[in-house]
């Protein structure tokens, strides 16, 4: 698919984007748009620095790998709330989340970030479409990101093909932690993202969870600061498939399996409820 790329001037507003969100409720169509949205950014150091302790990142001189979708977040909100976006962003569910890290995210301090959507396919439960995210800098490409999005009660013809991660290496237990309460407001701080179902048992319950739920993308964060040491820094490949949500507050242990550059992991909560799994290999 060819996109039709739009530049921006400055990175949009968030607050009226919330309002478009809020008040589009209705499918409008069964065609993903062709146009796309770029913009120059700047890493903020103090917004950098607290979302590496709300995921628990250390300080490393390095972009933490997820890093790149809050730089993005603002152009993502305005793509999908866009006129010709034929879905409503409420109530999409983030399936899955694959991250390439093409070159160090070292001494990062003015990118270019591009989002798009493509490749919708029908599911058992409505269409999946990939949400894609790029990151340059002034030497080329340096990160990208495709995250896959279920959007229900979409209409559309062939047979649904699901794609499932599974672990083939032996697992074992390598962290565990408490997911607290209000994760779900200290991560919107640092992220921009204030999706109700995260945000209190109120909230979540206007969208049909009992409590709030931890954000997918916090999960990821989180489970790949516990696996710094098993991580290159660059030519990475870290995908994720998301399972049962974690509700909040919850406990949850993260089991991971490495053999050279390549390793499986899965985060698990009480009853070994799966949350999460994935892998990461180098990037072929």
């Amino acid at each position: 698919m060819i996109i039709d790329w739009h530049t921006l001037n400055r990175e949009p507003s968030l607050s009226g984007l919330y309002v478009h969100a809020a008040t589009r409720r209705k499918i409008t169509g069964t065609t993903l748009p062709h146009s796309g949205l770029r913009c120059w950014l700047d890493v903020d150091p103090q917004r950098l620095a607290a979302y590496r302790k709300v995921c628990g990142f250390a300080d490393n001189g390095l972009l933490p790998p997820t890093y790149p979708h809050i730089l993005a977040f603002a152009l993502q909100m305005q793509l999908l709330t866009s006129r010709d976006f034929p879905f409503p962003l409420l109530g999409l569910i983030h399936l899955s989340n694959r991250i390439r890290v093409l070159r160090p995210m070292g001494g990062v301090h003015r990118v270019r970030a591009s989002v798009c959507v493509e490749n919708l396919q029908p599911h058992a439960k409505g269409a999946t479409f990939d949400l894609v995210t790029t990151l340059d800098d002034q030497l080329g490409p340096l990160w990208e990101a495709q995250s896959q999005m279920l959007c229900r009660g979409v209409k559309l013809e062939g047979e649904p093909v699901e794609e499932e991660l599974a672990s083939t290496l032996p697992l074992t237990q390598v962290a565990q932690w408490n997911v607290p309460t209000d994760i779900g407001r200290r991560y919107a701080k640092v992220s921009g993202d204030y999706n109700p179902i995260h945000l209190s048992a109120l909230s979540a319950k206007m969208f049909g969870f009992p409590t709030a739920i931890a954000h997918g993308l916090w999960n990821k964060a989180r489970t790949l600061a516990a696996l710094a040491e098993y991580l290159p820094a660059a030519n990475i490949e870290i995908a994720v498939q998301f399972k049962k949500p974690v509700r909040l507050p919850s406990e949850v242990t993260l089991l991971a399996s490495a053999a050279g550059s390549s390793g499986d992991l899965q985060l698990i909560g009480a009853g070994d409820l799966e949350h999460m799994i994935g892998h990461w290999r180098p990037i072929a």
